[in-house]
């Protein structure tokens, strides 16, 4: 299987780190990988501002882009959502692409079968449920399976993993106030575990949701599901 590597805006510019996490796990299982470097945005941003005409544009582009892939694989909850969900919507039909594209941990658990990496990460941590991964793409289990199977891993769940943190794309920037104070239920959920570090397989969400601490100057690190897995 030849994979094609869908790396999100955000993750290109604020945290490339995970994007190398994922291929370190990838090549880790022999899977051949690569980057088409033409890939732009996926249109989330646009689509949900409401400039359908603009987001369209990229969903063809994408389509474009990745279309001798064999599977594209995608270390967001969000971005995966929006191609697969929302792509056929501007396009007016689902694709060989919308259908072949993946969100990290459902790829390695649903498509490949596998939840155990060989990773380890001796450490307690808690994991954080995003909205788009949880609700638009249906994935509770599998990264909680994969994170089970991490040597010296203590995963403990807290009471409000479904709630949302906040962030929202543009959400955040719309309303401030709102996503803060969705942000300060999350971070409270996240200190009653004792946890170490919050995991998630969506960036964003972690982005939000380490702005927050960092402000309020609380012991709470965040770490992607990708870093984690690729940690030896």
């Amino acid at each position: 299987m030849r994979v094609a590597l869908f790396i999100p805006c955000f993750v290109d510019q604020f945290c490339p780190q995970v994007a190398v996490a994922m291929v370190t796990v990838l090549r880790r299982l022999k899977i051949e990988v690569y980057h088409p470097t033409a890939q732009t945005c996926c249109g989330q941003p646009a689509f949900n501002t409401g400039y359908w005409d603009e987001a369209r544009k990229l969903a063809k582009r994408f389509g474009e882009v990745f279309a001798d892939a064999d599977a594209i694989v995608c270390p967001s909850g969000s971005c995966t959502a929006m191609v697969r969900n929302y792509h056929p919507e501007l396009l007016g039909k689902a694709t060989r692409v919308t259908a072949n594209t993946f969100e990290f941990s459902e790829f390695l658990v649903n498509k490949l079968g596998i939840t155990d990496v060989g990773a380890r990460f001796p450490a307690k941590v808690t994991y954080h449920d995003g909205c788009h991964a949880l609700r638009e793409l249906r994935l509770k289990e599998e990264p909680r399976m994969l994170l089970r199977n991490v040597q010296g891993l203590e995963l403990v769940e807290m009471d409000k993993a479904e709630t949302c943190c906040g962030f929202g794309g543009t959400f955040s920037v719309k309303f401030p106030m709102i996503s803060c104070a969705m942000d300060g239920v999350k971070v409270d959920s996240i200190q009653r575990t004792g946890a170490e570090y919050v995991v998630s397989a969506d960036p964003s969400c972690l982005m939000q949701i380490d702005g927050y601490a960092r402000r309020r100057k609380l012991p709470i690190k965040t770490v992607s599901l990708a870093e984690v897995l690729a940690a030896r």
